[in-house]
């Protein structure tokens, strides 16, 4: 199975950690800085949201240059063949993929022929258009759009440093040694249950014989 995190939302207290956290450890790996879970809130609640890391990955099997592929039991996108289509985002059913602007390009900001003043009221005249936009639609001059997606922190020795950094321990990987330690200590409960009842049951008959006799 794949490996992915997951978190407990009655735990989490949406202080964003997570999120920091994220983009810290990504920019200084020299990749983008956009955060990989995004801390989503309700009335009543809040929870962050990560990639799953499906095993029929939708967004691996609409990506046209195959920058996302099945590596190491989990979802890696390679960022440097992303192309900014931002198909695998319209494919992800649990919108955890996000469109993030790269470095700027090798392309001019302004001309020699127009001014730095003209370049400044060029720049205001466009910038309204892209504020506040959702990063599906966001765009900037000379930026190329990049997916960005959980990619469990692959380059860190300890993994997801979401999961480490998280004050309440909302945040857990699930792995194939998590499943079999949930199931081990399901089974156990079990065992304690049937014990328990078998116990009140010897003694619920024990009462029966006694007030027969």
């Amino acid at each position: 199975m794949n490996r992915f995190v997951i978190a407990e939302p009655k735990d989490c207290i949406g202080c964003n950690t997570c999120m920091a956290a994220c983009s810290e450890v990504h920019k200084a790996a020299g990749l983008q800085s956009h955060p990989r879970l995004i801390v989503m809130r309700d009335a009543s609640s809040t929870a962050p949201i990560l990639c799953r890391h499906c095993e029929d990955a939708p967004c691996a099997r609409v990506c046209p240059v195959k920058a996302i592929t099945h590596h190491n039991n989990a979802i890696m996108l390679n960022e440097s063949l992303c192309i900014g289509c931002k198909l695998c985002a319209i494919a992800c059913p649990f919108g955890a993929i996000t469109p993030d602007g790269s470095k700027p390009l090798s392309a001019p900001v302004s001309y020699d022929r127009f001014s730095q003043a003209d370049a400044h009221a060029r720049e205001a005249r466009t910038a309204p258009y892209n504020q506040g936009l959702h990063p599906m639609l966001s765009w900037a001059p000379g930026l190329r759009q990049v997916a960005v997606k959980c990619d469990l922190c692959a380059f860190l020795p300890h993994g997801p440093e979401c999961v480490r950094v998280c004050p309440t321990k909302t945040l857990f990987l699930v792995d194939e040694n998590a499943i079999e330690q949930a199931n081990a200590a399901k089974r156990l409960e079990a065992m304690e249950v049937f014990h328990t009842d078998n116990a009140f049951g010897d003694n619920h008959s024990d009462q029966q014989r006694a007030g027969k006799e």
